[in-house]
């Protein structure tokens, strides 16, 4: 479709012996926020990765609104990865500066909103904060891009859970119509009431992409039943 901004052809990507993805192929368009969900080791940060250029595929290909990931999508894209990449040293103020100075889409006025919601000061050393709170400035950073696509790696793994609430609406109310988010996460029950398509990953093959709302509605189920099913998880978690 035209409007597809993030699309996949039958992206394969080994290492070494094993096959991390595998003949995986789906497009998601614009004003959609889709949950990439799986059990460890399914594909979901090798996916994303490969998604924001820092892997190769071995097969098939990546597109980026209809573009092969080089430097010009990267301006485009706004990746959370699924681990701290800030240095310790470096103040709150410096971090915004630095992404005011490096992405043209940068809105340092909206960032600054989010940190003072969150009762973090511009002034704070990443370095004096808990993990969660250094998670929650990395989310910010990256949802103050007007970027087409953002690439959100376990944005709520390590947060609380009132935490947690306050970065799903920030997800929800700081992207445009016209971008997409891709989430990777594993917990499902947090985050399926801002999704609005599921993509289910199993040791690296496509099981499933789905609307949430013909889930819920045809198969009368919660998304994280259905998961629990499909990949037999108990309730324990």
């Amino acid at each position: 479709m035209a409007n597809d901004i993030l699309s996949l052809d039958r992206l394969t990507k080994r290492f070494g012996k094993k096959c991390a993805l595998e003949d995986v192929s789906f497009s998601i368009s614009g004003g959609r926020i889709v949950g990439l969900l799986g059990p460890n080791g399914s594909g979901k940060t090798t996916l994303i990765k490969l998604a924001n250029g820092l892997l190769h595929p071995d097969g098939g290909a990546v597109y980026i609104d209809g573009q092969r990931p080089s430097e010009k999508t990267k301006a485009i894209v706004s990746y959370l990865p699924d681990r701290m990449y800030v240095a310790d040293w470096m103040k709150v103020s410096d971090l915004v500066r630095m992404f005011a100075d490096f992405y043209q889409d940068f809105d340092k006025e909206k960032a600054f909103s989010m940190l003072r919601s969150l009762d973090i000061s511009e002034a704070d050393r990443m370095k004096t904060m808990s993990k969660g709170t250094k998670e929650k400035v990395q989310l910010v950073l990256v949802m103050s891009r007007e970027a087409m696509l953002y690439l959100l790696d376990e944005p709520i793994g390590g947060v609380d859970p009132a935490a947690r609430d306050f970065i799903l609406r920030t997800i929800l109310t700081n992207y445009s119509p016209e971008s997409a988010v891709l989430i990777s996460t594993h917990l499902i029950s947090d985050v399926e009431k801002v999704l609005d398509e599921v993509i289910f990953l199993k040791e690296g093959r496509l099981i499933r992409h789905e609307n949430v709302d013909h889930i819920r509605e045809q198969e009368g189920k919660s998304v994280d039943q259905l998961f629990r099913e499909i990949f037999a998880i108990g309730t324990e978690g």
